[in-house]
């Protein structure tokens, strides 16, 4: 188990996670998002393709316009 580098005292675990993203005058959503969780603290972390496809579903909201816009992220 990987020590969790916040709080030097909880365990990374598998789960899922809503990620909120703020750009300007929109926010986004995004639901599900898959990434290693503290046990204890709740302080997660996504691997690159994760956050590689986070940012472009946001990029995308934000080019539209949305002020709002919720998103759930699909399983792999």
């Amino acid at each position: 188990m990987t020590v969790c580098p916040i709080c030097k005292t909880g365990h990374l675990e598998a789960g899922h996670v809503t990620v909120t993203l703020e750009r300007g005058t929109s926010i986004v959503l995004v639901k599900n998002v898959t990434a290693e969780v503290c046990n204890n603290c709740a302080s997660y972390f996504l691997d690159d393709t994760t956050t590689r496809i986070l940012l472009q579903k946001a990029e995308v909201s934000v080019k539209n316009g949305a002020e709002l816009e919720v998103i759930q992220m699909q399983a792999a």
